[in-house]
Order: C-alpha cells, then sequence, then structure tokens
C-alpha cells in the first residue's frame, strides 16, 4: 500500500512540474509572437445549458465564472490531468484487488509419518484462514520429502507432527509456500502436541477446541471500517493536496496574466474588481469541484466492476468528507491565492509567491498522511484540525481514523467557513487595491496603509 502511494505521489508531482514548464514555455512563446495582439475569437453557437443558467442566475459574475470554466475545460493541460488523475485512481483501486483476489493459492504438503485427524482438521482450517488450496502428499522418508522439496513437487512437509521443512526460509521471496499457512499450521501442532504431553484424553482435547474468544471492549468507540477509511482516506489527501495546489495555482497564475496583459483593464470598466475576483473563484471552483466528483464517480465505478473493498464500509464516508474539504479548503486559500497574483505581475515572481503560500498546504499534507499511516492523533493534531489552514487534511484525517465526533466535524467546518469569508473581504481589498497596478511588484504594507496615506 505505501509502495502504491508513493507512486501515485510521484505520478501526480510529475504531472506539477510539467504544468510549470509548459506554462513557462507558453508564455515565452507569446512573448516572442507577432507584436499585434491577436484577435479574439468570436464564439459561435449556444452556450451549454447548466453554464448558460450559471451565467443567467449570478449575473456578471455568472459571466465572468463562465468565462473561466470555458477557459479551463478547454484547455489541455486540464484533459491530460485529469486523465493522470483517473489513471492513479484507477489503479489505486485494481492493483490492491489484483493482489488480494488473485483466488486459493494451491499448495502441496508432504507428509512423513502420518498425520492424526486432528492434524489434518489443523491443515484444513489453516488452510481456509489463508484462501489456501491444500494438497497431502504422503512422503515414504524424509530424504525423500526434502528430494520433492528440491525439485518443488512439494511446498512444505510436516514430519512425524513434530516438524516442518521447507525449500526456502518462509519469509524468501523465492520460497513457494505460503507464509501464513506455515506459520500457522506450525502454532497448531506445537498445541497438539502439547496436548498430547499433558496426557489429555480425547474429550478433554474436544472441550479445549471448542473454546469461544473472550469479548474485546474499548473505552472509545470506533466503526468497523476503519482500516478501509485509513487507505481511502489517504488516497483522498493525496488527491485533495494535488487539486488544492492546482486549482489555487491557476488562479494566481490568471490573475498575474490579465494583470500583465492589461486585459483585467478591459474587464474592470464593464464589471466591478469584487465581482471579477468572485467570477473567478466561482468558475475556477466549479471546475475542481466538476473534477473531484468525476474522480470519485470513476473510483466507485471502478471499486464496483473489480469486487474492491477499499470503497465499502466506511469509506465512502471519509470520500465524502474529502469532497467537503476540498470545497472549503479552496474557499479559504482561492481568496489568498487571487490576492497575491494581483501583486505580481511576471512568472518569476509567481513562483517566488507560490512556495510560501503553499507551506501550510504542504505542512497539512505530510503531517496527515504520518498521522494515518501509524494511526495515532496526538492533540496537537487535533488542535490543527480546527485551524482553517489545516483543517482540510487534519479533519479528513481524523474522519479516515473514526477519531472525530460529528459535532466536532462541523464545528471545523463552521469555523473554516467564518475564516473564509474575514480573508475573502481581505483579498477583495488588496485586489482593488493591486490589480491596476503595473510596473513592479507590489508589497503587501503598501496595500495595508489606510486610503489616502501616503
Amino acid at each position: 500500500m505505501k509502495v502504491l502511494i508513493t507512486v501515485l505521489v510521484a505520478v501526480l508531482l510529475v504531472a506539477r512540474i510539467a504544468f510549470y514548464i509548459r506554462r513557462r514555455r507558453r508564455g515565452a512563446e507569446r512573448k516572442a509572437a507577432a507584436v499585434e495582439p491577436p484577435v479574439p475569437a468570436v464564439r459561435t453557437g449556444r452556450p451549454h445549458p447548466q453554464l448558460h443558467r450559471i451565467e443567467h442566475a449570478f449575473g456578471d459574475v455568472g459571466l465572468v465564472a463562465g468565462r473561466e470554466i470555458r477557459e479551463r475545460v478547454r484547455g489541455r493541460i486540464f484533459r491530460v490531468g485529469t486523465i493522470i488523475m483517473l489513471v492513479g485512481v484507477g489503479a489505486a483501486v485494481v492493483i490492491p484487488t489484483i493482489h488480494s483476489g488473485s483466488g486459493p493459492t494451491p499448495q502441496r504438503v508432504g507428509v512423513v509419518g502420518g498425520l492424526s485427524s486432528d492434524g489434518r482438521q489443523v491443515v484444513a482450517a489453516s488452510a481456509k484462514a489463508n484462501d489456501d488450496t491444500v494438497t497431502l502428499v504422503n512422503e515414504s522418508s524424509t530424504s525423500h520429502a526434502k528430494a520433492d522439496l528440491r525439485a518443488g513437487r512439494v511446498d512444505a512437509v510436516i514430519v512425524d507432527s513434530d516438524e516442518i521443512l521447507l525449500d526456502q526460509p518462509v519469509n524468501a521471496s523465492t520460497s513457494s509456500a505460503d507464509s501464513g499457512l506455515v506459520n500457522q499450521v506450525a502454532q497448531y501442532l506445537g498445541v497438539l502436541r502439547a496436548y498430547r504431553e499433558a496426557g489429555l484424553s480425547a474429550s478433554q482435547v474436544e472441550r479445549i477446541n471448542k473454546y469461544q474468544p473472550v469479548a474485546v471492549s474499548s473505552l472509545v468507540s470506533g466503526s468497523k471500517g476503519t482500516n478501509l477509511s485509513k487507505g481511502t482516506s489517504v488516497i483522498g489527501m493525496v488527491l485533495l493536496f494535488f487539486m488544492l495546489t492546482q486549482y489555487c495555482t491557476w488562479i494566481l497564475i490568471g490573475v498575474m496574466q490579465e494583470k500583465s496583459s492589461r486585459v483585467v483593464e478591459v474587464l474592470l470598466a464593464v464589471v466591478r474588481p469584487i465581482q471579477l475576483l468572485g467570477g473567478k473563484v466561482l468558475g475556477i471552483g466549479a471546475v475542481a469541484l466538476g473534477q473531484a466528483a468525476l474522480i470519485v464517480a470513476f473510483a466507485l465505478a471502478v471499486g464496483a466492476a473489480v469486487g474492491s473493498n477499499l470503497l465499502h464500509g466506511a469509506a465512502p464516508l471519509a470520500l465524502l468528507s474529502e469532497l467537503l474539504w476540498l470545497v472549503l479548503g479552496y474557499g479559504f486559500y482561492c481568496w489568498v491565492y487571487a490576492a497575491a497574483g494581483s501583486t505580481a505581475e511576471r512568472q518569476d515572481q509567481v513562483q517566488t509567491l507560490a512556495l510560501p503560500l503553499s507551506l501550510p498546504i504542504l505542512f497539512g499534507y505530510i503531517y496527515s498522511i504520518s498521522v494515518v499511516s501509524s494511526g495515532n492523533a496526538n492533540a496537537f493534531f487535533k488542535v490543527l484540525a480546527f485551524l482553517p489552514p489545516t483543517a482540510p487534511f487534519c479533519m479528513s484525517a481524523l474522519v479516515g481514523l473514526g477519531q472525530v465526533t460529528w459535532w466536532q466535524f462541523v464545528l471545523s467546518a463552521l469555523i473554516s467557513v467564518g475564516a473564509t469569508a474575514g480573508v475573502a473581504l481581505f483579498a477583495a481589498r488588496i485586489y482593488r487595491r493591486a490589480v491596476l497596478r503595473t510596473g513592479s511588484r507590489v508589497r503587501l504594507r503598501e496595500l495595508l496603509r489606510p486610503a489616502g496615506s501616503s
């Protein structure tokens, strides 16, 4: 599972690097192109009905949002990125199913000196527990059994119910014997030998074998699908990290490009700054939510088709949590990235801003992955689940571990909504002051000065 997650993260990071390289190359090509600005293409045909409804419902903000949706969805980067994420999610669902659902493993077990009925029951129970099909092969002698082991005709040999012989160590990659079967048979045969040495009668042995395990309870209640939710939560956080950084970077670059190309001056002639900023945030957010919903639906469809248990039990709850926190996390960070983009007007300035802005996302992502892997969330991590910059990852991790109550989840979401409203007002103020200021990068302290101060 860890190897699969590492591969998935590597693929997503490579795609992100390719995104930046392509952006920079296209920017250089535009600067070296013709001096005259291109003539805007006239869009013919009727717009998509759903997109038309958005534009009509939100007025000028909807028009800007529709423009952003069309621009992003038609881009090759969006389509290639979506395909990469679908392939990665499909692999994460299918590969564990292939390994776990390949059918019973055939095992040939040689027997030297015969095997009692109790011993045969032990082998049969161990085979069922490890999803193996065992065929017992009578061996005439120990030397003959060793020859069969070396030739690969048998996978293991039981000698006089007191010893198990293998050709290779049970933990070796070249061993044909199922380690789980061998260890369990060895343990149970040891119990049978202890019965014989203790002089127990057949009725006493039968009574012992009918034991029932004692009840196991915990002070903190947990869900039955915690292990499944942990795996789903890790995959969801990887996608959450990639999508948050990708879409917020889109806003950062988009605002910078509009400012540097002076397109924003034309747009602000017909709409107010807050409407332009709100439309950009709404449009890219709609694309993000649509892509996330597509990925979740694809994962559920693939899981149902291959019979994967990765998305069963409590795992859908973890997926819904990831979707919700994608919306809340995007809502919080998008305003910050938009305001930062309005202070820059060159590609190198954008790259300088991208790293410090992404540090809280990177910290929350790495910390949450480590906590989910260990299964133990400390008090500091639970506090981070209520702070808007890290809540999207930390609260999702707590949901996957089953260590959060419904009211804590709702409280964290409400805190994020309130913080997003405050950040939006602050970002709109910076955007309004900085988006039309060109010539050099605008410093934050200049934007925070009261209006009219020198």
